[in-house]
């Protein structure tokens, strides 16, 4: 969490992902005006439809789902990597409940996250799957399926591979540090975390490569690194579900 040094900081350095905010409700948000997780998954709309038409706008993505998709697996990537850190490098995860989680759907990409009641965790893998896709990823996709057509199968893929690429990350600064022990810690919790409902089966093999398509390249912007397809899809391309 961000605000000096210390174990907070030594998380924030892993990478824009990582970095988590902290203050009061009255805090000035990064970018914009910010709004609760707990609101936006409780019927806000207006929050997360104004984070889909920026990315839309963005990327020059003409179906809302595609953006939708984009800015879905934005905010697990954050959500994952914050708590992924914080676990496999201190043994704690900050306590991420959503009335307590401001959110800017202004801000350029990584999501600006704010914190406003900082406290810590045990970081079991119970705890990190409650906190992150229970507490988030579950109502954060209820919420977007409110008003876009996109497929729970494409969100569990989105979330799968939010989580695999918070390991990367985690796997790239640790070899860059000499922390070895915080790769393999995060590669046993993703493992567990893999192998439970919500998430087994959206990932597979060791460079965890997802099953599903998040539909970026109808963005024209080619295939991600863990993407399902080998080349760009052409006269054939999936459904929603990927």
């Amino acid at each position: 969490m961000s605000g000096g040094a210390g174990p907070a900081a030594e998380v924030d350095a892993i990478g824009g992902f990582f970095a988590l905010r902290t203050g009061t409700q009255h805090t000035v948000p990064a970018d914009g005006p910010a709004a609760t997780l707990a609101a936006v998954y409780a019927g806000d709309d207006g929050p997360l439809d104004r984070r889909i038409d920026r990315v839309a706008a963005r990327l020059g993505i003409e179906e809302r789902r595609v953006a939708a998709s984009i800015a879905h697996l934005g905010l697990a990537a954050r959500l994952w990597s914050v708590a992924l850190g914080h676990a496999a490098l201190h043994g704690t995860l900050p306590a991420l409940h959503p009335a307590d989680l401001r959110w800017s759907p202004d801000h350029s990409s990584p999501d600006d996250l704010l914190l406003t009641d900082p406290h810590s965790l045990p970081a079991s893998v119970e705890t990190i799957r409650r906190t992150v896709q229970d507490g988030h990823l579950v109502p954060l996709a209820a919420a977007l399926r409110r008003s876009t057509r996109i497929s729970p199968g494409l969100l569990r893929g989105n979330a799968g591979s939010a989580l695999a690429g918070a390991v990367r990350e985690i796997d790239t600064w640790a070899a860059r540090t000499g922390r070895p022990e915080a790769a393999a810690r995060a590669r046993d919790l993703a493992g567990e975390l893999f192998a439970r409902p919500g998430l087994a089966g959206t990932v597979h093999g060791p460079r965890m490569r997802r099953r599903s398509c998040c539909l970026y390249y109808r963005a024209g912007g080619g295939l991600c690194g863990d993407c399902v397809f080998d080349t760009p899809p052409a006269a054939a391309r999936p459904t929603g579900s990927g």
